[in-house]
């Protein structure tokens, strides 16, 4: 299936029916600002933000930059949360929908929860990684203390195309013996 693969838009949350929203698709339109900022930096080409369900403001912005930061946290979503946390001057973020590129992993899912984003939207599937419907249904099957609507497919062509094509150029530079970055230098 490769990278964000999925058969169709999923909707779902074991709350309640998290329909895609008229806006969706502006806010998911700067996640892949965001994800392309990443693509520039020779990141994995993820982007996330965050907005305020009340105000309908983007209060928190991220991509993937864990190799520049030297952080294995630095991850789009966390980033875009530390930053909405920043700007709140509170690290729980209800009521925040946050918009990401891709599924997010286990650590960002986590993150969502403790931070209390009221609802996740996500571009595409990460099959190797993601924590929400491509490794089981983290969020359905655990008791967590606070549980959080999600859909996706909101962009998923768009944010697939682009992983593609990053992955694609590293495995080209890799073959042709150019290393892509400083983590593919370390032994």
């Amino acid at each position: 299936m490769g990278v964000g693969a999925s058969d169709a838009p999923q909707h779902q949350s074991h709350l309640a029916q998290a329909d895609v929203e008229e806006n969706d698709e502006k806010w998911m339109a700067l996640a892949m600002e965001e994800a392309q900022r990443a693509y520039a930096a020779g990141e994995v080409p993820v982007g996330a933000i965050v907005v305020d369900d009340k105000s309908g403001q983007v209060i928190g912005r991220g991509w993937n930059a864990p190799i520049d930061r030297c952080d294995p946290s630095a991850h789009a979503e966390m980033t875009a949360m530390r930053e909405a946390g920043l700007t709140r001057r509170n690290y729980r973020l209800t009521p925040a929908t946050l918009y990401v590129t891709l599924e997010p992993c286990m650590m960002c899912l986590g993150a969502m929860i403790h931070a209390r984003v009221s609802r996740l939207v996500f571009a595409t599937r990460e099959p190797k990684s993601g924590a929400v419907v491509s490794h089981g249904n983290l969020l359905g099957d655990f008791p967590f203390n606070w549980q959080l609507e999600w859909c996706e497919g909101v962009k998923a062509d768009e944010s697939r195309e682009l992983l593609q094509t990053f992955f694609a150029e590293r495995r080209a530079a890799v073959k042709a013996g150019r290393s892509g970055t400083v983590a593919d230098q370390t032994p």
